[in-house]
């Protein structure tokens, strides 16, 4: 079976771009062993630095902050049209339906756990195990079929098919799926499974926390019934996240928090109770005030991605990972995590293990010895990873000392992540700093300190 991946990706080309201007990209930060250096962020998929467009933008708003949908007040009303305005710049970005519902939320989490409050009480949800936990775990109040890993975008497809194949058909089913993994980096076949999610009755929501900072996310196109993401992957800051999508379940369910703002009148009853009358738009689920400045920052990073050009973007991120691919080819001892394989299609995430070393320690050095922040560990997608290692789930590592010796299997694993706002020099220093550890090993000594590892004093 052939499978398409359900986003381009721009063939292998020369830097033609400057990174976006970010936060943080003059900032020094001290060395281990003596001096200073401009810190290399390569943990943007944890959070992206702001872009500066974002930061200057709020900036420029942040005098007119005003209370929002009630206030007489001329920065009330200036406020409410930012925010309101802010809605249709995202419902814009992500290509959605006239009829479709962006509500701002804290994060993908969030939004997962809205959908997840709001879905029938009979729904049968689908999750594959590789999905990260903020899509694994909000389904208490639904009967989950949990997927195993997928060697292929194609056995997703035909796994998925087999499962849906197997339901009651009578019932509801909500497909959960990511798409693009936080760990590998790797793309999904998220039209296809959205396709085969509707061909057999079922909704489909996609994560797009990964997906969303690195390439165009069309609801239309993709033809998925929700999107969610988070505003601090997508270079902005301020915590607001979104949910987008079918209007029909968010309206049928209770309000996700019960407040002022999701009320639309509220009444004493003669028994002494209240009965409320709740919004059916998006304030429905949006009680309290609300972000704003969450809000327009998303907006304005919605923006500035799209005035730059997923073209340009997507093409300058794949010299980025072939830089980071051909560099750790060529250190033996590194192995790159995958479920597709190598020549799978990514975005700037990728994972890997060093023999012999433990991968907290190998991250530690990284930063006290060559200013370069990635992340450890199993990266809150815990089945997955240890599905790559094929560890136990008990098996613990300890810093300074070796974390599998080598032929034994690592325990957890090393994220670099990187995005519009990276530098070449950036990833070239990462490349170089793991071969001089693997070749050279660590100059500073390190020790374990509530469990994580840090340079000895």
């Amino acid at each position: 079976m052939s499978v398409s991946t359900s986003v381009s990706t721009a063939a292998s080309a020369p830097s033609v771009c400057a990174p976006l201007p970010v936060l943080g990209r003059d900032v020094t930060v001290p060395l281990v062993t003596g001096g200073e250096v401009t810190y290399a962020a390569l943990d943007y998929a944890a959070s992206a630095p702001a872009l500066q467009r974002v930061w200057d933008d709020v900036a420029a708003y942040a005098p007119y902050y005003g209370s929002v949908h009630r206030g007489a007040g001329y920065l009330s009303q200036l406020s409410t049209d930012l925010f309101e305005n802010a809605r249709a710049t995202v419902a814009g970005f992500l290509d959605c339906r006239a009829d479709d519902q962006v509500i701002f939320t804290r994060s993908t989490t969030d939004s997962l756990n809205l959908l997840a409050a709001v879905v029938p009480a009979d729904c049968q949800v689908f999750v594959f195990e590789t999905e990260h936990h903020a899509s694994l775990l909000p389904w208490k109040n639904a009967r989950v079929s949990y997927l195993d890993a997928p060697d292929t975008p194609a056995q997703a497809v035909a796994t998925l098919r087999r499962a849906l194949g197997e339901r009651d058909p009578q019932a509801p089913a909500l497909v959960c799926v990511t798409g693009a993994s936080n760990v590998t980096g790797e793309l999904w076949p998220v039209r296809e499974l959205a396709a085969a999610a509707h061909e057999h009755g079922a909704r489909i929501v996609l994560d797009a926390a990964q997906l969303a900072p690195h390439h165009p996310v069309s609801v239309r196109d993709l033809d998925v019934d929700w999107v969610a993401f988070s505003g601090h992957k997508l270079y902005a800051p301020f915590g607001a996240g979104v949910l987008a999508g079918r209007a029909d379940w968010l309206r049928a369910a209770e309000p996700y928090l019960a407040g002022g703002g999701a009320s639309r009148t509220v009444t004493r009853r003669a028994d002494g109770g209240v009965a409320v009358e709740w919004h059916e738009t998006a304030a429905r689920h949006e009680a309290g005030s609300p972000n704003v400045i969450g809000a327009y920052a998303v907006a304005s990073a919605c923006k500035a991605l799209t005035e730059a050009g997923f073209d340009t973007l997507v093409a300058r991120e794949r010299h980025l990972i072939d830089t980071v691919r051909a560099g750790l080819a060529e250190v033996p001892e590194v192995r790159v995590l995958s479920l597709f394989g190598d020549d799978a299609p990514r975005v700037g995430v990728l994972s890997f293990v060093v023999e012999g070393w433990n991968s907290s320690h190998f991250a530690a050095a990284l930063s006290a010895e060559y200013g370069i922040g990635v992340r450890d560990g199993l990266f809150c997608a815990h089945p997955l990873v240890r599905t790559l290692l094929g560890t136990d789930p008990q098996s613990q590592g300890e810093c300074g000392a070796p974390e599998a010796a080598p032929g034994e299997k690592s325990l957890n694993a090393v994220r670099v992540s990187f995005g519009a706002g990276t530098p070449d020099e950036h990833v070239e220093r990462f490349v170089t700093a793991v071969r001089e550890l693997v070749r050279d090993g660590a100059k500073w000594q390190y020790r374990t300190v509530d469990g994580r590892c840090v340079p000895a004093s």
